[in-house]
């Protein structure tokens, strides 16, 4: 049953996070807002799609995208409040433990870290796929590959030298068919290749088909060919945040696709896929953190806690860069690379509670 205390301190942490939620959220929308206000005017974006469709789902993603680190510093700014305000001594004096004093802390963080795993896993998603069409319908620049190689299951192996999405043309296009024995038993080539969209039939210009294989070889040319491949588009010329708007099942087959396919951005959806679960529990790391370097009174006052918080932010920040960078240029796994940051500052965590003022 909650106490008195517990009811304090969950209210004080809800609402300052809160808070602090929406102060941010607010100047980060001023900020992109003047960065792309003549683009919306330009493009003649609709005023409610830019707040419904771009805005909403703007905070929804970065609120939960940084709610650790601002879980963090709320943590950090109300329980130095505290202590210079002489309200943590009391609690001291009482006797009482400082498990006691984190218990309303933990209770306030799982409410904070199960809120943002339902986000990342079935709200975002949705969410997500809503504010990227509108980025690529109202702002977003045009998009091009160039020299684009990929293998397909079915022994298909896919090249073209350049496509863009202005014109949603591919240039040289090439498809071969490799049979069990590594040998290539079909081979299509056109000067240039167009997807329907939405689904996976073709329109080739200028093409050349040939089967392979005595005594069946044939050859066929053309200027114009109807056809359908086991792939779209899509596949082929994708963004980089293209696994934002997947759920946890989509994302899935879309990376076991990818390995298909030899893709060498696969690490980087797999690191989407497991900060997921990752990133809301850091939660509980940075809160133990939080309470255990702030509720000390500090003569600096509670700019010295800020200031600290700040550090171990940055510090965080930079090791969860590191291991990306190495789960995907080095080849690290992914599932380790987003847990590495919560296990060395879970060490930190333990090892600062050990020291805290009990």
């Amino acid at each position: 049953m909650l106490k008195i205390l517990d009811r304090y301190i969950i209210r004080k942490f809800l609402t300052t996070f809160f808070f602090m939620l929406g102060v941010i959220m607010l100047l980060s929308m001023v900020f992109d807002l003047s960065e792309r206000l003549s683009e919306f005017i330009d493009n003649q974006a609709p005023l409610s799609a830019i707040v419904f469709d771009y805005y909403l789902n703007f905070i929804l993603f970065y609120g939960n995208t940084f709610s650790s680190m601002i879980i963090f510093v709320s943590v950090i700014w109300f329980t130095a409040k505290m202590a210079q305000d002489t309200e943590i001594i009391p609690m001291w004096n009482s006797g009482k433990p400082f498990h006691r004093f984190l218990r309303p802390y933990m209770i306030a963080a799982t409410i904070l870290m199960l809120i943002s795993l339902v986000m990342n896993h079935f709200v975002l998603p949705k969410s997500n796929q809503t504010r990227l069409d509108f980025e690529e319908r109202y702002y977003r620049e045009s998009m091009s590959v160039n020299d684009y190689h990929a293998e397909y299951p079915g022994n298909q192996v896919v090249y073209f030298s350049s496509f863009t999405t202005e014109e949603k043309i591919v240039n040289d296009f090439v498809l071969e068919q490799w049979d069990e024995n590594n040998k290539i038993a079909y081979f299509i080539k056109a000067r240039s290749a167009k997807n329907i969209e939405g689904t996976n039939k073709w329109v080739l210009t200028d093409y050349f088909e040939r089967y392979i294989g005595y005594p069946n070889d044939r050859i066929f040319e053309g200027h114009k060919k109807d056809t359908v491949f086991k792939f779209k588009i899509d596949e082929m010329a994708q963004r980089d945040n293209v696994a934002e708007a997947m759920t946890y099942s989509q994302l899935k087959s879309f990376i076991k696709r990818e390995k298909e396919k030899g893709s060498a951005n696969v690490p980087m959806y797999e690191i989407e896929l497991f900060q997921r679960t990752s990133y809301p529990f850091a939660t509980y790391v940075l809160t133990i953190i939080g309470v255990s370097v702030s509720s000390r009174k500090k003569r600096g006052g509670v700019g010295v806690n800020i200031a600290l918080g700040l550090a171990i932010i940055f510090v965080y920040i930079f090791a969860m860069k590191i291991t990306t960078v190495a789960a995907i240029n080095v080849g690290f796994p992914a599932s380790i690379a987003v847990w590495i940051p919560n296990i060395i500052f879970g060490v930190i965590a333990y090892v600062l509670y050990r020291f805290a003022q009990k």
